[in-house]
This record gives C-alpha cells, structure tokens and sequence, in this order.
C-alpha cells in the first residue's frame, strides 16, 4: 500500500484557539474541516512543506523554528496509508485568509468535536484539547 506523506498544523492564536479549514467542494472529504497543511513534496522536510503549504493556503509566512512538532497521525484509507505530523505553532506574520476558495474557522479546543474531520484527524483532537 502506497504511504502518503503530509504535513498539518495547529495554528494557535492568542486567545488559544486553533484554526480549521474546510476542504472545498471538488476535492476528496469536501465539507470537513481539517488542519491546515498539504502534501510534502520529494525533497522536502515537513516543516518546509509546512512553511510553503501556510504560503500558498493561507498567505502567511512561518519559520521552522516556530514549528513545535506535537503528535503524528496514522491512518490507513482505501488507496493508502496516511502519515500525517502534526505541529504547533503560535508565532506567524501575516493575515491569514483562505487563498484557495476555503472556509477557515478559529476554533475553541473544547469545540473542535463540533467540527466533522476526515478520519485521520479525529485521534488528534484530544491530544490538542490536553495540551493546550
């Protein structure tokens, strides 16, 4: 089974609250909301598909050393397994806006429950509520 790599973060704000982007329509989970983050590219680390994917989404900039790695997720889909870590980050410049046509929310760690996730996603709901 093929193992695809990917990159997420829990943007966190000064109010603690953690960002969530709903997958647009066309794409595969369209309408779940997810942490922002993208596919990891031949040749790059997580953190540097991570710094480029908040670029090209959300039209902010980051650095690696504002990447705090936090827990991973592992889940396997029909085509493939999904290997997904997941980092935190409080420190960004910037306004972050959806670039590419999603919605964004700024979410209460007690209320990202509320929110339906792809599957991969779920288990790191509780970890980010604990942590933070």
């Amino acid at each position: 089974m093929k193992i695809l790599l990917v990159t997420a973060v829990a943007l966190i704000d000064p109010d603690g609250r953690v960002l969530l982007a709903q997958r647009p329509e066309g794409k595969s989970l369209a309408g779940l909301w997810e942490f922002p983050g993208g596919k990891v590219d031949p040749g790059e680390t997580p953190e540097v598909a991570l710094i480029r994917e908040l670029h090209e989404e959300l039209g902010i900039n980051t650095w690696k050393s504002c990447l705090a790695p936090l827990t991973f997720a592992s889940h396997t889909y029909e085509d493939f397994h999904l290997l997904m870590p997941l980092f935190a980050c409080r420190r960004w410049e910037g306004t972050v806006q959806g670039r590419e046509g999603q919605n964004l929310a700024w979410v209460r760690p007690n209320a990202l429950k509320d929110y339906p996730m792809p599957p991969a996603d779920i288990p790191l709901i509780p970890i980010l509520r604990d942590w933070l």
